[in-house]
């Protein structure tokens, strides 16, 4: 009888173990990272594209079929003739730079195999850099900056991108296809504002390319 209820003992722990272990896994996925949130307006007027200044918008730019497709080259211009920064074709979301608040940018994007070394969203404005968030791509994988891997084997599939920035809390949370990916703090900075597409960072592919649907600027009612 005691090896019975030692039996018993261990298949009980089994299943409290798996029953923790399935929680576990669950608590990082969320129904809708969007609920509670408030869905802003947008329009063409609130997708500024920045691309190469001496190019036509259209030569790195299209929009067809709710798809926004952005591209550049390595050997690209800046986005004007005073910049000294790297190469890309980028949507800067106009009309809601923020200073406070909790806000959310969601998007569904494609990366198509080869584009690599190149940052496809962003959260602009911080204190002692450029950025609060960078999320880069390198080699099919998608990384906070260059240093922290967020997702692998991003290539040639889309996923919803959502990034939740609390400036009270200086916070920011990333997640991917509605599971929480990355929860960091950001770094500082008096405005901001999103963005994505293609901006070509360290070690970057000659073709770099990112399509973008469905997104939406969303904020926490006060």
């Amino acid at each position: 009888m005691g090896s019975h209820f030692i039996t018993f003992l261990s298949m009980f722990h089994l299943l409290l173990l798996a029953h923790v272990q399935r929680a576990t896994s669950k608590s990082t996925k969320i129904d809708d990272p969007a609920q509670g949130f408030l869905t802003l307006s947008l329009n063409s007027s609130n997708f500024v594209i920045q691309s190469p200044y001496n190019l036509s918008v259209t030569d790195r730019y299209s929009f067809v079929d709710g798809i926004h497709k952005m591209w550049v080259l390595s050997s690209d211009e800046p986005h004007s003739p005073s910049s000294l920064t790297a190469p890309r074709t980028e949507i800067r979301i106009h009309g809601y730079d923020y200073n406070w608040g909790v806000w959310q940018f969601e998007g569904h994007a494609y990366v198509p195999s080869g584009t690599s070394g190149v940052s496809i969203m962003q959260v602009f404005g911080a204190t002692t850099q450029a950025t609060t968030l960078m999320l880069h791509v390198y080699n099919g994988a998608l990384m906070y900056y260059n240093y922290k891997l967020i997702a692998d084997e991003i290539y040639d599939k889309w996923f919803q991108l959502n990034v939740i920035h609390d400036v009270a809390a200086s916070m920011v949370r990333v997640f991917i296809d509605r599971e929480l990916k990355l929860n960091v703090s950001d770094h500082g900075g008096v405005l901001h504002y999103f963005k994505c597409g293609v901006y070509a960072q360290n070690h970057s592919s000659y073709f770099m390319e990112s399509q973008w649907k469905g997104i939406k600027l969303m904020k926490l009612p006060n």
